[in-house]
């Protein structure tokens, strides 16, 4: 393995090498998985059926949602195949694809969270221009703008890494294809890419973070100028789960990208990689459900239409049986 050109395929890190902890691992990841889906799926359905809830602060929710179905499908699939069918391998072609779809939905997430922060301070501090500036064709150039963003980081970290010739190893010391790990199986001087790399993301990572921080310093001394107790209550519920989910996803790369990448395989490594890979595609639905006053009216809303359509088939079945039998 010369060159990168001889690399065919790669060996992950699995998370055991005993079977009965191979399926351990399978049933944990399926149920966090699924867990992941009917949430993420459940918020896109309960806001495209309610009316009420087309509004740019829902569409960008939604945008949110399909990225963390992308962000958890990359990564966690192939893994339960692995554990599976015991097996370590991934292609090439397939690290390559993994990367690249991991960092575009991950820079794209980031590039939406600070959107978001910018839709909820019009709405707070510019509440009568708030149609104005937030308008249906805005909305969709902002989630736009960052799906392509998303796109281009990907492109040049995936660009940036791959050109790398691989000759040290094509053991992966990590359950999905991940950089840093993947810079260290590199033949050639890695530090200035690395370096590189690393000053880009905490570059565009930090700009976010101030942009969001900035704006949520204007929301909440808007906020003290509100008198009414109700207006408090309903800004709150809008901005708390949005800052906990930036929180979440911040904290959580941060812990995975900024640690020192060690040399041999670790927990702590899997663990961090487990935090930011999962976690936040599980937890946002629920954070946006629990926190979100109209999500979780539009859900009691949505679940009692599925009641009356339930009792309603039942009752017809049952009249349809009694007239079949007279």
């Amino acid at each position: 393995m010369s060159n990168q050109t001889t690399m065919t395929e790669f060996l992950l890190l699995g998370f055991s090498d005993i079977q009965e902890l191979q399926i351990l691992h399978f049933v944990t990841f399926l149920t966090a998985y699924l867990t992941a889906l009917m949430g993420n799926f459940l918020v896109i359905t309960v806001v495209t059926r309610n009316h009420k809830l087309h509004s740019p602060m829902f569409f960008f929710l939604i945008n949110l949602s399909l990225l963390d179905l992308g962000s958890i499908s990359v990564t966690v699939p192939k893994s339960m195949s692995n554990s599976l069918l015991n097996t370590r391998l991934i292609s090439y072609s397939g690290c390559v694809a993994q990367v690249f779809c991991l960092f575009c939905f991950l820079g794209a997430n980031l590039s939406l969270l600070t959107v978001m922060a910018y839709d909820r301070y019009v709405a707070i501090c510019k509440p009568l221009h708030y149609e104005i500036i937030m308008n249906r064709r805005a909305c969709i150039q902002m989630a736009a703008c960052a799906w392509a963003a998303g796109i281009m980081y990907s492109a040049l970290h995936t660009g940036n890494t791959f050109s790398l010739p691989f000759c040290h190893s094509n053991t992966i010391n990590q359950f999905f294809c991940e950089i840093p790990q993947l810079l260290k199986l590199s033949c050639s001087d890695t530090y200035r890419r690395e370096l590189a790399a690393l000053a880009f993301s905490v570059f565009l990572g930090l700009g976010c973070f101030v942009f969001i921080v900035v704006s949520y310093v204007q929301i909440f001394t808007a906020l003290w100028r509100i008198p009414s107790e109700h207006g408090h209550q309903k800004a709150f519920s809008t901005c708390i789960p949005h800052l906990i989910v930036v929180s979440l996803f911040l904290s959580t790369a941060s812990i995975a990208y900024l640690k020192p990448v060690s040399d041999s395989p670790s927990p702590l490594d899997l663990l961090a990689a487990v935090l930011y890979c999962v976690v936040p595609p599980l937890m946002n639905p629920v954070i946006y459900s629990m926190r979100n006053e109209e999500i979780q009216a539009a859900l009691k809303q949505l679940l009692h239409r599925l009641i009356l359509s339930k009792n309603k088939r039942e009752a017809d079945l049952s009249q349809e049986g009694s007239g079949l039998q007279e």
